[in-house]
């Protein structure tokens, strides 16, 4: 794994042809940041308050208003699928004419984060929906141009989306032993659930070189924790419900509330020739948050319909599970819990890299309207 992602880096660094140069973020002239309708001191949280029950920022429905472009433009959007509820917001922008209100026309394209990462650093993609993962992380080190932008998403306090463990006899959620375990997942040791893994490995007396991984097809997770062929397993939703309520089972720990760990990454397309148009990109997703997933927004029926529509699933799946708590802002030491989990799971080299180097939160204050 760490010769792969160390190979996807060089290759990377390659193709930019800025490995020799600076990483620059944003231009060096200052932006003119002006007061917006509807967004008030709501639309900002202060990025070190870690506290679970943090209300995420928000403005009034349809805030902040469309600013169009001077001069339309054309953006090219990677995610790793059309379905999962974490797209939502950007499918529902789409669907609803937001990014066209700003002088954008997006188009999405399905791309697996390794496949999208070289063509979002050479250019040829303007945005990854996606995460933070060892791959971005050890292209940023390699020298080009890769911020995270924007968050996505926080768990709402009743989901059990995460790591659930069998229980031997007289074992019991907070007894049971990490330690020598197998671990059952969809997803490498390169992605940011390494986080919150390293979090519940931590708490159940094991390290993650101690815990032997599985990786294991969506339909096998769960029959690899059920049939015994595993001793623990990252379980997604609505996946989770199937043991939810069985004794024989136990929730480890899942995304920390209040803490994105996704969401928009910029290239050096609007990091640099243009974030005007990179500030519209995120006004319609901020706009489309604030007017169709505040709060419980599977509760409207309607609503939950049409998003299941719109993301081809069953309704009654998608209701099955909380509604996910959107959330534009990324936490202040995210990135920084992100590298100790990779750096512990041996999927990244060399020192950390400073916060600076991973995370604009420009671009949504430009959007909002708030001056730092």
């Amino acid at each position: 794994m760490r010769r792969r992602l160390t190979a996807l880096a060089a290759a990377l660094a390659l193709l930019t042809g800025c490995a020799a140069q600076e990483a620059g973020g944003r231009p060096a002239e200052p932006r003119t940041i002006e007061p917006v309708a509807g967004c008030g001191a709501r639309a900002w949280t202060d990025p070190a308050d870690l506290a679970e029950d943090r209300r995420p920022a928000r403005c009034d429905k349809g805030a902040p208003a469309a600013r169009p472009l001077k001069k339309k433009r054309s953006l090219t959007i990677a995610t790793g699928t059309l379905n999962a509820e974490y797209v939502a917001p950007v499918r529902m922008a789409l669907a609803k004419g937001e990014f066209a209100k700003e002088g954008l026309d997006v188009r999405l394209k399905v791309l697996p984060t390794p496949e999208a990462l070289p063509l979002l650093a050479k250019g040829d993609l303007d945005v990854l929906w996606a995460a933070p993962e060892a791959a971005v992380l050890n292209g940023i080190a390699g020298g080009f141009d890769i911020r995270w932008v924007a968050g996505n998403f926080s768990p709402d306090p009743r989901s059990k989306s995460g790591l659930w463990a069998r229980l031997g006899k007289g074992e019991t959620a907070r007894s049971v032993s990490l330690k020598g375990a197998s671990l059952g997942t969809m997803i490498g040791k390169g992605s940011v659930i390494m986080y919150p893994m390293d979090r519940s490995f931590a708490r159940h007396g094991a390290r993650t070189d101690s815990v032997t991984f599985q990786q294991l097809g969506s339909s096998d997770v769960l029959t690899a924790l059920t049939g015994g062929g595993v001793d623990a397993a990252w379980l997604l939703d609505p996946v989770w419900r199937t043991v939810d309520g069985n004794k024989r089972y136990a929730f480890l720990g899942g995304q920390p509330q209040g803490e994105p760990l996704g969401g928009a990454l910029y290239g050096p397309n609007l990091l640099q020739q243009d974030p005007d148009a990179g500030v519209a990109f995120l006004r319609a997703y901020i706009r489309t948050v604030n007017t169709y997933f505040r709060g419980d927004y599977k509760a409207d029926r309607a609503f939950a319909a049409e998003l299941a529509r719109l993301l081809k699933v069953d309704a009654d799946v998608l209701t099955a599970v909380p509604s996910l708590r959107m959330d534009w802002e990324i936490r202040k030491g995210t990135a920084d819990r992100l590298q100790r989990a990779y750096r512990d799971a041996r999927v990244t080299e060399g020192p950390p890299l400073p916060e600076s180097r991973l995370v604009d939160r420009s671009f949504y204050a430009e959007a909002v309207g708030h001056r730092p």
